[in-house]
């Protein structure tokens, strides 16, 4: 039975709804795939008080603010959550709905990860340390999504450089894995 007459948000996170996704084919959701974004892409200098990101999930991106953000013009990109510097979350897709943010994947042989997982983006960049509020916010939202897809486990949570290993590096080597996996 797919879920899909009832959307899945979580309680406490605040919530900007995005057209940026589709409906599941399946309600196996099995796969939480952890990403880090920043917009502009992050250079030396990183600004995070913007926007950008809110903007660019929801169609709304500015492409006359940043020279790079025209090279991204009629890109449909989502992600379920998103976890900024400061702990906040954001949440885009109904965890039952097929938010846009593996693009070609796959896992377990098994091609097409959209279709199959949750996406959670951290603000951030591949060679930046995560914030200690992320992590503490990335745990409360696994275990909550956990609770209602228990067949996400450790070993079904994966960084999005391990289901398009050559084609992306995210989240990156400055995340800490161990620090992650030891409070869930």
């Amino acid at each position: 039975m797919i879920e899909q007459d009832i959307d899945v948000w979580l309680p406490h996170v605040k919530r900007i709804e995005s057209s940026h996704y589709d409906q599941r084919e399946t309600d196996d959701i099995s796969l939480l795939v952890i990403h880090n974004i920043s917009l502009p892409p992050a250079e030396q200098e990183v600004d995070f008080d913007n926007e950008y990101v809110e903007a660019f999930f929801t169609g709304r991106l500015d492409h006359s603010k940043h020279s790079y953000f025209e090279e991204i013009i009629g890109l449909r990109v989502s992600s379920h959550l998103y976890i900024k510097r400061d702990g906040s979350v954001i949440q885009f897709v109904p965890l039952n709905g097929r938010a846009w943010h593996a693009g070609l994947s796959e896992f377990n042989g098994q091609s097409k990860c959209n279709d199959f997982s949750i996406g959670i983006e951290l603000q951030g960049t591949d060679y930046m340390e995560f914030t200690g509020e992320q992590y503490e916010s990335l745990v409360k939202v696994t275990k909550q999504i956990q609770q209602k897809y228990p067949q996400i486990t450790k070993e079904t949570i994966k960084g999005h450089s391990d289901i398009a290993p050559g084609r992306k590096t995210d989240p990156g080597p400055k995340f800490d894995w161990q620090e992650y996996f030891c409070k869930l």
